[in-house]
C-alpha cells in the first residue's frame, strides 16, 4: 500500500459551512448541543459543490429525531447503556466515516481519533504479528500473501483465503485497518482466524501464534536444468540494491534462462518497482502511470535505462493471486514491452494509490487519490493482470511438495 502523507487539507466533510447558507442553519445556530460541531465547522470555506447540489436538511432533521426520540436500553439499575454516553463530536465522526464510505472504496477510510493514534503507531512501531498481507477483494477481506517463514505460512495460510472471523469477531463490515488492529498483539499470544478457500466447501479455523515478523526480501538459486530463479518477497527499500547483486549472481552462473518469482509478494516501493524495472528497458520507456482522474495531469514513470540485457535473455515471470501493488507494476510493464511472460494464476489488482490526510491534529482521512495504469494504459485496481500462460496451484500440490506453475516456467525457458 502507498499510503503519503499530506498537510492538513479537509476539514468539517460531511457538515460543511455551505449547509448552513441555505437556510438550514436557521433555527439551530442556539441549540447548545451543536454548537462545538458549527465551531469546528467554521473554521473551514463553504466548500464549491460541483454538479448536483447537496441538501443537508434530511441530516440534521435526523440529528434532531434521534435527540427527541431514540431510546437507550437501561439495565436493571436504571443506568442507561454506552448509546447516550455518544457525545455530539463522536456523533460527527460516525457521519463522517459513513460520507467516506459512501464511496465504496474499500481503501478509503476516516480514522476518528482512537483509530488514527492506533494507525500512525502500526504505521511507525514493531509489533507482534502472524505475516500475513491483506486486502479487499469482492468485498471480503481476503489474505493477498502470507510471509515467507513466518507463523501464517508454516500455519498453511495461502493467497486468495477469506478471512471470516477473527477470533470469533465477523469480518462482513471490517476493514483492513481494523483487522490488522485485531491481528496484531503481544509476540506468543495467539489469534484465532476463521477462513473460507476455494474449492473447500466449509470454512475452518486455524490458531496462529503471534512473534515478530522478520520480512525476507529475496533469494536465488540455479536449477539443475540451467534455469536461474530469483524470489522476490517484497519492495522493500533495500530490493533495488539485493536485486542488483541477485542479477550479477545470474549473470556469474552464465545462463540465459531467468525466471523472476512475484508470488506472494505483496508490493512496497514505487521507487523500487521503477529502478528494478529498468534493468530490463531502454531509457524513456514507459513503466507505469499514475492517474489521478482527472483531478490533476497524471505523472508518468519511465525506465532509468539501465538496460543491461541484450535480446538474447529469456525471462519469465511466475504471478498469483499474492503478487499486489508493486509486483503487478513490474509484472505488467516488463509483459507490456514484450522483455518477459507472466506464467501463473491472475493477481491480486491492487492499482490504487492512498494519500494519508491529517483532518483534524487527532483525525485522518485515508483516501484514494490515483490509480496505476499499465504502460499500454490498463487499470488493474480490480481485475488484476492475467498470465500470458495460466497454471493452477493447489493446496494439494503444496502438500505434495509439487509446484507446476515453476516447471511451467521452466519449459517455457527451454522451449524459446
Amino acid at each position: 500500500m502507498n499510503v503519503r502523507g499530506a498537510q492538513v487539507i479537509f476539514v468539517g466533510l460531511l457538515l460543511a459551512a455551505g449547509v448552513f447558507s441555505s437556510g438550514v442553519y436557521i433555527g439551530y445556530e442556539n441549540r447548545p448541543e451543536v454548537q462545538k460541531v458549527i465551531s469546528a465547522v467554521n473554521k473551514e470555506p463553504a466548500p464549491q459543490l460541483s454538479g448536483d447540489e447537496a441538501d443537508f436538511a434530511p441530516f440534521w432533521k435526523t440529528w434532531n429525531l434521534i435527540d427527541e426520540k431514540f431510546a437507550p436500553t437501561r439495565d436493571a439499575s436504571g443506568t442507561s447503556t454506552e448509546y447516550v454516553k455518544k457525545t455530539n463530536q463522536e456523533r460527527v465522526w460516525g457521519a463522517t466515516e459513513g460520507l467516506v464510505n459512501s464511496l465504496g472504496d474499500p481503501y478509503s477510510i476516516f480514522l476518528p481519533p482512537q483509530d488514527a493514534e492506533i494507525f500512525e503507531e502500526n504505521i511507525n512501531g514493531n509489533f507482534g504479528g502472524v505475516g500475513i498481507e491483506i486486502g479487499m477483494r469482492d468485498n471480503t477481506l481476503t489474505v493477498i500473501a502470507p510471509l515467507k517463514n513466518t507463523p501464517a505460512s508454516r500455519a498453511g495460510i495461502l493467497s486468495g483465503d477469506k478471512i471470516l472471523a477473527i477470533d470469533g469477531i465477523p469480518t462482513v463490515e471490517m476493514s483492513v485497518e481494523e483487522a490488522v488492529q485485531i491481528i496484531r498483539g503481544e509476540v506468543g499470544t495467539d489469534v484465532a482466524l476463521t477462513l473460507s478457500r476455494d474449492g473447500s466447501k466449509e470454512s475452518f479455523e486455524v490458531v496462529v501464534t503471534r512473534a515478530v515478523i522478520n520480512i525476507p526480501t529475496i533469494d536465488t538459486k540455479l536449477r539443475t536444468d540451467d534455469v536461474f530463479v530469483i524470489e522476490l518477497y517484497n519492495f522493500s527499500a533495500s530490493s533495488p540494491n539485493l536485486f542488483r547483486e541477485a542479477l550479477r549472481e545470474f549473470v556469474r552462473a552464465g545462463t540465459d534462462k531467468l525466471i523472476i518469482d512475484l508470488r506472494g509478494n505483496p508490493g512496497g516501493y514505487l521507487e523500487a518497482a521503477v529502478d528494478m524495472a529498468s534493468w530490463f528497458l531502454p531509457a524513456g520507456k514507459i513503466i507505469v502511470t499514475e492517474d489521478f482522474g482527472g483531478n490533476q495531469d497524471p505523472i508518468v514513470y519511465r525506465s532509468k535505462g539501465y538496460d543491461v540485457f541484450n535480446e538474447n535473455l529469456k525471462l519469465v515471470i511466475l504471478v498469483d493471486q499474492g503478487s499486489a501493488s508493486a509486483s503487478e507494476i513490474f509484472a505488467g510493464a516488463l509483459s507490456e514491452h514484450g522483455t518477459a511472460t507472466l506464467v501463473g494464476a491472475k493477481t491480486f489488482g491492487k492499482g490504487s494509490v492512498q494519500e494519508l490526510i491529517k483532518v483534524t491534529p487527532e483525525t485522518s482521512l485515508k483516501i484514494t487519490v490515483a490509480h496505476w495504469l499499465t504502460p499500454e494504459g490498463h487499470s488493474f485496481s480490480k481485475n488484476g493482470l492475467e498470465p500470458d500462460i495460466a497454471i493452477p496451484f493447489t493446496a494439494e500440490d503444496k502438500e505434495k511438495g509439487m509446484d507446476p506453475q515453476i516447471e511451467k516456467a521452466a519449459e517455457v525457458l527451454k522451449a524459446e
